[in-house]
């Protein structure tokens, strides 16, 4: 009976990591229909963005987020994630792009199976992780009335980078210790792309003031 409720799990855990992989698929497409958007709408765009992120956070308790979401989501974020791309490229060059990306893949998939294969439940995180990612949040909102200096982005695009590298691991050791249900595969599918959406970033940013020295 065990190793039925296990192949059970293994089988789910696979399908969000099949979910996952589309998302990515899917945001690379619309990061290269980015450079394609007028500049007039990315800001509805990103508007859209937000209501859907905060539309699935009421939505996660019950589990009604379905793949067309995510999916959608998908999209419209590489859509908006082509401006900084696009910016980094045109500062530093493409290689800083390819070596976030190198990193982030190195980083997801290193914390990934350790947050997977850890016996101990590591959902004491949850709550430290929440905290630190709501004091992004603040800070990036005020960093747009008030700019910080290249060594304040550098610090803030580090802690980022920290913060979504444990929500990686995290993420993982959840699905280990508090199991998989069908119905949740979408959302925990987008849990994952969020994480390497955001350490992406953080990390393209935090290598894009480095190469400026």
């Amino acid at each position: 009976m065990q190793e039925v409720i296990s192949v059970g799990r293994r089988s789910l855990f696979q399908k969000v990591i099949t979910v996952f992989i589309v998302t990515l698929l899917l945001a690379t497409a619309g990061l290269y229909a980015g450079q394609f958007v007028p500049g007039a709408l990315m800001l509805p765009l990103m508007v859209a963005e937000v209501i859907m992120l905060i539309s699935a956070f009421w939505l996660r308790k019950r589990k009604a987020v379905g793949y067309a979401f995510v999916y959608a989501f998908a999209v419209i974020s590489g859509v908006t994630t082509y401006p900084i791309v696009s910016y980094y490229i045109s500062q530093s060059g493409a290689q800083i792009v390819l070596y976030a990306f190198g990193m982030t893949l190195g980083i997801f998939t290193v914390f990934g199976l350790i947050g997977a294969r850890t016996k101990k439940d590591l959902g004491f995180l949850g709550s430290f992780l929440m905290v630190a990612v709501l004091a992004l949040i603040f800070i990036g909102i005020f960093s747009i009335f008030s700019p910080l200096n290249d060594g304040g982005l550098l610090a803030f695009s580090g802690i980022g980078s920290i913060v979504f590298s444990l929500f990686i691991l995290y993420d993982f050791n959840q699905m280990k210790h508090r199991g998989i249900s069908e119905e949740m595969v979408p959302l925990l599918a987008l849990s994952l792309y969020l994480d390497f959406l955001n350490l992406f970033i953080n990390l393209l940013r935090f290598l894009g003031i480095l190469s400026k020295d």
